[in-house]
């Protein structure tokens, strides 16, 4: 379903962020994000000399290299367009991330780590998507294992329930899906 028509406007500020999971032949998983912020206008600024139209003002990224549980093995970032010439200086401190397991909770936990002063407010902010990206590329493709891990284990409530909206141990999708961990209402009929 498309927005509404919107009134007139004029372009002026573009971000783009970009997500791919991979799968490497050691076994472990990289997952990367990479944020492009561009305007449709020239400006000026100190440490650059100007921003032409078009051009980076931020071009940045991030790479996590994760097991199958999701724990971080090494961390990377990279900054290659910035305002201001101290951006890149803060890269290495996201090696902190290494050790730490992507579950619930993650996006709190990393902007206490990291957020305000002690990080980048961008690199920060990719974070999250990476975060679902890692999810996406892992789960999917782990799916017999996981099917093996919950055979082996029927009453261990698989990670993904409560997540979201969707997944809500009360609703359809856990009823048709997942019926051991409904927690919704039932019917006479289906008690009978």
């Amino acid at each position: 379903m498309p927005f509404s028509k919107p009134v007139n406007r004029q372009l002026l500020h573009t971000r783009k962020i970009e997500c791919t999971g991979y799968h490497r032949e050691d076994g472990l998983w990289d997952i990367e994000a990479y944020l492009i912020d561009t305007k449709t206008y020239s400006f000026p600024n100190k440490f650059r000399g100007g921003i032409q139209a078009g051009e980076s003002l931020h071009g940045l990224g991030l790479r996590l290299t994760l097991d199958d549980n999701f724990v971080i093995q090494d961390a990377q970032a990279i900054i290659d367009a910035s305002p201001f010439a101290v951006c890149p200086a803060i890269t290495p401190r996201f090696a902190l991330l290494k050790g730490l397991q992507i579950k619930t909770g993650w996006n709190r936990h990393v902007k206490t780590l990291l957020g305000d002063v002690k990080g980048c407010t961008h690199l920060v902010e990719l974070l999250a998507p990476l975060a679902t990206t890692a999810f996406q590329t892992i789960y999917g493709a782990t799916k017999e294992k996981r099917e093996e891990e919950m055979s082996a284990n029927p009453e261990k409530k698989p990670a993904l329930l409560d997540t979201c909206h969707a997944l809500s141990c009360d609703g359809e999708v856990v009823k048709t899906f997942f019926p051991r961990f409904y927690t919704g209402q039932t019917t006479d009929k289906q008690n009978n």
